[in-house]
């Protein structure tokens, strides 16, 4: 398919994700919700849109060649992602069960058993093929080192006593010689068939017309033996019973197919190089044709802010520091006068915090003689509590990551002209504008340090005021002090055992002990199994359906597969997925 093609799925993706982002926001009722059918519906719903444009989003991310555009892709396929584990983990956590059944949701929306299966997205393997062939090629050459590479692993030799021995061979001579004797009577009885025909048909010849009918009921047999075996396999396969001949065949649209997948692989590899190159060249020339301007303009606008400043209040305001942003509070379009409360109030927060950690002691003793009081308070309040009891949806750790991709989308690329860009190469006007911010940000750290400089001077020349120089350094002494004590303590806990050893020993020792061994290669595709088509039905009547064997297959994606193939997943969930190191599948 063209780019255009995959520019529409991203885009239909974008548009549904959009619609329900909104939903799951009007969704969010203050009240707690009670009825756990209603509740179930609703986050079914959700599960099985998500799973839909997870679908989209990874086929656009896995085709699409543009770098930019993958960038923002990837981020809401993360997002999605993530948020489809947490609405399964929000139905575990309702039912009390790891199986679900979507059947009824499934013939209400119109759609197949196929469309909420979970794909395991294909940049899983293609972004880290590199890495796994380096160490599957450690791991075989250290074993063809250590003498332990074989296919298939040796069978352990039973040991076998000496009597049992001598009777395995007597029972295999016994039979070779049986098969003899048979060959030998069955050569004596057709010599003795061709003797008793001979006498009986006495001194004729063979009959011409008797030959030649034996040859022709045979050959006639054979003839339709065929003809009966090829009119059988057209029935089945019109039954559909076995595949047609050229099932096993590839065909040309698929080899073309693959041809234009391998391609676009490639162009995405060359492209991404030429993206990060051009990441590095447009930020120098950036930096090095805007950077005097960028630069001038800051200190104009800093010193216009000095002498608004000087006019507004009667003297010259504090720089602040690097800990508050620097210059970037005066860029944020506010007038002197908001900085400068701004700064103030910051400071009094400062003084307030230290002064309410000696007002907690007095409250607490405030505190022990409400207590009668507040217990009685509380009793009439528990039916409250009770009746506001109910379920409500945990809060979320990847929406936030979703809706700022699809805002990036929103902005840059829904109503973007890419006339220009048929090849789908990466925009330079782009990487400008994303740099110029870097540039913009070096360069005003730069011009702090010129800026508090110069206000020193200023207050020196114009107010005459002196700058104090407190204990701010030596509070930092004594913190780094105490820092230095607490890495001392940690060193002496910790202990490595392995510190005189290196990687590569660590892992030839585990290669000859046989703890790391070569995995089989198995594609999940290969555990084949049918949907629950009744499990809805089954539960209407109180009946536990038993989970089939693609709800297994599902489970495995979910709690297995995405977690260690997604960073993000791990690093934004609130469930335990780093922790999970082990699966167990039990059956009978």
């Amino acid at each position: 398919m063209s780019h255009n093609t995959y520019n529409k799925i991203w885009a239909e993706a974008q548009e549904s994700l959009n619609c329900l982002l909104q939903k799951e926001i009007e969704e969010k009722s203050p009240k707690p919700l009670k009825d756990r059918l209603l509740i179930f519906q609703m986050l079914a719903t959700f599960y099985i849109k998500y799973v839909q444009i997870f679908h989209n989003l990874e086929s656009a991310y896995d085709q699409i060649v543009h770098p930019q555009k993958r960038l923002i892709i990837r981020q809401v396929l993360d997002g999605v992602m993530g948020r489809i584990l947490e609405l399964k983990n929000e139905m575990v956590e309702l039912e009390y069960s790891e199986y679900h059944y979507f059947d009824d949701i499934l013939q209400d929306l119109k759609l197949s058993p196929d469309n909420i299966e979970i794909p395991i997205p294909r940049y899983f393997i293609k972004e880290k093929i590199k890495v796994l062939k380096e160490r599957e090629g450690i791991l075989a050459q250290m074993m063809l080192d250590a003498g332990m590479y074989e296919d298939e692993p040796k069978k352990p030799v039973k040991v076998m006593l000496l009597e049992e021995a001598v009777r395995v061979i007597q029972i295999a001579e016994r039979a070779r010689q049986g098969r003899l004797r048979a060959t030998f009577m069955k050569q004596i009885f057709l010599e003795e068939k061709r003797e008793r025909l001979a006498r009986l048909q006495g001194s004729k010849g063979p009959d011409v017309e008797t030959a030649a009918m034996c040859i022709q009921r045979i050959w006639r047999g054979h003839t339709q033996w065929k003809k009966t075996l090829k009119i059988r396999e057209e029935e089945m396969v019109f039954l559909g019973m076995i595949p047609p001949p050229h099932f096993q065949r590839p065909s040309a649209s698929l080899l073309r197919a693959q041809k234009v997948d391998t391609l676009r692989c490639e162009i995405q590899e060359k492209y991404e190089s030429d993206f990060q190159k051009a990441l590095v060249s447009i930020k120098e020339r950036v930096k090095e044709i805007e950077g005097p301007d960028i630069k001038e303009t800051l200190q104009d606008q800093i010193r216009q802010w000095f002498i608004e400043c000087r006019h507004i209040t009667g003297k010259f305001p504090d720089y602040p520091d690097e800990e508050q942003g620097g210059s970037a509070v005066l860029f944020s379009e506010k007038t002197p006068e908001e900085v400068a409360a701004e700064l103030a109030a910051k400071a009094e927060e400062e003084q307030k915090k230290k002064g309410k950690k000696g007002k907690k002691e007095k409250k607490e003793k405030g505190k022990s003689k409400k207590k009668g009081n507040e217990i009685e308070e509380k009793k009439p309040k528990k039916k409250d509590e009770e009746e506001e009891e109910g379920w409500k949806m945990s809060p979320s750790n990847f929406l936030p990551i979703m809706e700022e991709g699809n805002n990036k989308y929103k902005d840059i690329w829904k109503n973007r002209d890419e006339k220009w860009n048929f090849s789908q190469e990466y925009d330079p006007e782009l990487i400008k504008e994303e740099k110029r911010k870097e540039v913009e940000e070096e360069i005003r750290i730069q011009v702090d340090e010129l800026m508090r400089q110069e206000l020193k001077n200023l207050k020196l020349a114009v107010d005459r005021e002196t700058e104090k120089t407190g204990g701010k350094g030596k509070k930092g002494k004594k913190k780094k002090k105490g820092k230095t004590g607490g890495r001392k303590k940690k060193s002496k806990k910790d202990k490595d055992l392995t510190s005189d050893r290196t990687i590569d020993s660590l892992y030839q020792e585990l290669v000859e002990e046989g703890i790391l061994i070569r995995s089989k290669k198995v594609k999940l595709s290969d555990y084949v199994g049918e949907y629950s088509y009744l499990g809805t039905t089954l539960r209407q009547v109180d009946v536990e359906p038993m989970p089939s064997l693609t709800d297994v297959k599902q489970l495995i994606v979910l709690y297995g597969i995405l977690p260690l193939g997604c960073q993000t997943v791990t690093a934004f969930s609130y469930m335990d997925w780093r922790y999970r190191k082990n699966i167990l599948q039990k059956g009978t």
